[in-house]
């Protein structure tokens, strides 16, 4: 038996947010097995909160070279995650991620054909070449007479990416390069899909727990019956906790290490809107009362907002206010910031990649 504020703090040391860190980059996506990336700059930040050196540099540096990729793997949302990675989750993924878009691709008149005629031309377009900027690639198809208007461009490219054709890869300005994965992910895993589904639920309960078997198949957009399949062959490997009538599952190691580094979890944080801390759950009520949902996503219109945590506890939202050098932080609470986290937020906030 557990308590609700001991899930939070629970998982903010699963989520790698409380501890030492891990080494690199790649290392803290890998033990995510995905990110939400929906945000690149507040992505970043993410991932370079979960490492020791905690720079963006390092994490652009990871996409450069190779070692994290962002795709769309699941929920139809870019993630990063470990380039290894990516071609399993696609297969384990898109099946029902490209059928639920068929009829939406009809309403904005691409036929299969258009579909096939985009695929040949962005293959040649970015064979053996450094990768091509969104707006490039759509250049590409504009020039071969594909329209790419009234968001068929973004059709094309969702496509092609949950087909496994194309990622996005290295850091060009403010955004990314499209490269074809055959080229940028050259050691590609093809575990079957009974080891796929284990692999997912353990390496997803490891790094979130913990969690339910709900969280897990609305973090993948499994089936239940999947996600009952990949608890069930991992269950052995997990620890139950229960809260209530429900049950949760997490690493075997978790409650040491949150042990270890409780004053850490227990402290104040500043994260990015889409980190997974609540991206990762579907039910977030162990970190953010009901009450205050509609404060981190106005109107529920799916653009999460940065949030303030203390104690595990999301206490309100803030941001950047001014730029460069006179960037400052504006920090709103749900009711009133408690004793000493006004200061302690002035001080994360000197620190935040």
């Amino acid at each position: 038996m557990t308590t609700t504020r001991d899930l939070a703090l629970l998982r903010l040391a699963a989520l790698r947010l409380a501890g030492p860190g891990s080494a690199a980059p790649a290392e803290a996506v890998r033990w995510l097995l995905a990110a939400q990336a929906q945000e690149f700059p507040g992505a970043l930040t993410s991932v370079a909160l979960r490492t020791r050196a905690a720079t963006r540099a390092d994490v652009e540096a990871a996409l450069n070279t190779g070692e994290i990729v962002r795709s769309w793997p699941m929920r139809g949302t870019l993630h990063f995650v470990a380039a290894d990675d990516l071609p399993w989750l696609l297969e384990l993924t898109a099946v029902r991620a490209l059928r639920g878009h068929e009829t939406r691709r009809r309403q904005v008149g691409l036929a299969e054909a258009d579909l096939v005629h985009a695929r040949g031309i962005a293959v040649e377009a970015l064979a053996g070449g450094p990768g091509l900027a969104r707006k490039e690639l759509f250049a590409v198809w504009e020039a071969a007479g594909i329209a790419t208007g009234d968001q068929r461009g973004a059709h094309l490219i969702y496509y092609l990416a949950q087909s496994g054709v194309l990622c996005l890869g290295p850091v060009a300005g403010a955004g990314q390069r499209f490269v074809l994965v055959e080229e940028w992910i050259r050691e590609a895993r093809r575990p079957s899909r009974e080891e796929a589904l284990a692999e997912f639920a353990l390496r997803y309960y490891r790094s979130h727990g913990p969690a339910t078997l709900p969280d897990l198949a609305r973090w993948g957009k499994l089936t239940l019956t999947d996600a009952r399949a990949g608890l069930a062959a991992v269950r052995d490997r997990l620890e139950r906790v229960t809260v209530g009538d429900t049950d949760y599952y997490m690493d075997p190691e978790t409650p040491a290490l949150l042990d270890a580094h409780r004053e850490r979890a227990s402290g104040v944080l500043l994260l990015p809107g889409f980190d997974e801390f609540l991206l990762g759950y579907g039910d977030r009520t162990a970190t953010l009362p009901a009450e205050f949902a509609d404060l981190i996503v106005p109107g529920g219109n799916g653009m999460f907002r940065p949030t303030v945590v203390a104690g595990g506890q999301v206490v309100g939202t803030w941001r950047h206010e001014g730029r460069g050098a006179k960037r400052t932080l504006a920090a709103t609470p749900f009711t009133a910031f408690g004793a000493g986290v006004a200061e302690e937020m002035a001080k994360v906030y000197d620190g935040l990649p």
